[in-house]
């Protein structure tokens, strides 16, 4: 007879958790999307911003903005039974950016959040993950006012590679969030499956 410890056991080992990045620019709304979807109480680095940084961060269109992230967000979320997301929200500013290849370090893939108001704020972090050849999906962060835009019209502003997912969104929703990220793990496994089949062929 197999004893409730020894289920407990196997149910651990058979747990998967996967490390996904949030990226994109200052004020696109990463540090939204980890805490809405986030099944546990996110730890956030935020810090106020100072009048110093007003001489190296780029505040227009996020007029209102009155924190910034200066390591990272981090979150949870079960995606269903069996399979854990944790979320790495990177910092926005370029000045930061030395974080980035410490937390990309194991990294199953990626989410670029994009601003249709200052789409090219998220240019640097499409460059990192495509010469990193690390999956990632664009996630358009329907911003109030911001002028709607098409996910074929976004992806040839950004010049993705063909394949490349381009998904509207809403970050402060906790089920547009998830389904952000669903998309991400499905894109993720086909490149992989993808990789390995060349490698083998």
């Amino acid at each position: 007879m197999v004893s409730e410890h020894s289920d407990a056991q196997d149910d651990e080992t058979t747990a998967l958790a996967l490390k996904i990045l949030v990226a994109g620019g200052f004020g696109v709304g990463k540090t939204t999307l980890v805490g809405a979807v986030s099944e546990i109480r996110p730890l956030r680095t935020e810090e106020l911003l100072s009048e110093a940084g007003q001489l190296v961060d780029d505040t227009d269109g996020v007029d209102q903005k009155v924190t910034t992230t200066v390591a990272m967000d981090f979150g949870r979320i079960t995606i269903r039974s069996g399979l854990s997301l944790y979320l790495f929200g990177t910092p926005g500013q370029d000045r930061f950016w030395f974080l980035w290849d410490e937390l990309s370090q194991g990294a199953l893939g990626a989410v670029v959040l994009a601003d249709t108001r200052r789409l090219e704020d998220c240019f640097p972090a499409v460059d990192y993950f495509e010469h990193r050849h690390i999956p990632f999906v664009v996630a358009v962060n329907c911003f109030a006012g911001a002028r709607s835009y098409g996910a074929q019209d976004v992806s040839r502003a950004l010049d993705l590679d063909e394949g490349t997912p381009v998904v509207l969104c809403d970050a402060r929703d906790r089920d547009s969030g998830k389904e952000v990220l669903i998309r991400l793990v499905e894109y993720a496994g086909r490149m992989y499956t993808a990789r390995l089949l060349d490698s083998v062929g």
